[in-house]
């Protein structure tokens, strides 16, 4: 098995926003389906308030309120949106998951009259607004998300930066991998810059702002 990460240490805090930049073949996606349980980690830690995750499995991962949101606006296609939603909360007893797809389905209205449609049948953002609402069914503490604009329109990546925005106001950390730059350092509190499987910066979004070279060096493999 080969090592993609090396040697890399990232922190999320309750009600920030962290982007994770850097070149395709980096990492990103790698390490955010390692925190989420998907992939094996051969060494190293992943911590939600002091408890060990690694090692604990994808469903033990999501109880303790870290939930993922793959690359790809991934969702059960030939199943409702709403049996997308319920599939998304096996933990949950019946009462608490009913009332955990309400509060997804509140967060995107738009979905309430598509909810009984396959989910397969919609429009790309549209599966991603579903793709996004099934990790808040588990009512995560820390909230992955993985190329959240891929292909999107302007208009519905506005809409899931504003929704985004909004679970940063509730105390939900969200770690933004996210294609485009100038979107996630307008968006994010703090940053980090991935390249060949190791962080090359950590820090605010206004210096990478101000020096582009950081980022130039990431994407050329300088």
């Amino acid at each position: 098995m080969r090592a993609v990460i090396n040697d890399v240490s990232i922190e999320v805090q309750a009600g920030q926003i962290v982007a994770l930049l850097g070149p395709n073949g980096a990492g990103k996606s790698e390490l955010v389906l390692a925190i989420a349980g998907v992939m094996p980690i051969a060494s190293g830690t992943v911590r939600v308030n002091g408890n060990v995750l690694n090692g604990t499995g994808i469903q033990a991962i999501r109880a303790q309120g870290v939930a993922a949101v793959p690359e790809g606006h991934q969702v059960l296609e030939g199943l409702s949106v709403l049996d997308n939603l319920r599939a998304a909360a096996p933990s949950l007893s019946r009462a608490e998951r009913d009332n955990a797809v309400a509060n997804a389905l509140d967060v995107f209205s738009e979905l309430v009259p598509l909810q009984n449609q396959a989910a397969g049948s919609l429009s790309g953002g549209q599966q991603q607004m579903v793709a996004i609402a099934q990790a808040l069914v588990s009512r995560p503490r820390f909230l992955l998300i993985d190329e959240m604009s891929l292909g999107l329109a302007p208009v519905i990546i506005d809409r899931l930066i504003g929704v985004v925005r909004d679970l940063r106001t509730q105390g939900v950390g969200i770690l933004l991998i996210e294609q485009f730059t100038q979107l996630a350092l307008d968006v994010a509190d703090r940053c980090y810059v991935l390249s060949q499987g190791k962080v090359r910066f950590e820090g605010v979004p206004a210096e990478l702002k101000s020096d582009h070279t950081i980022l130039e060096r990431a994407y050329l493999g300088a």
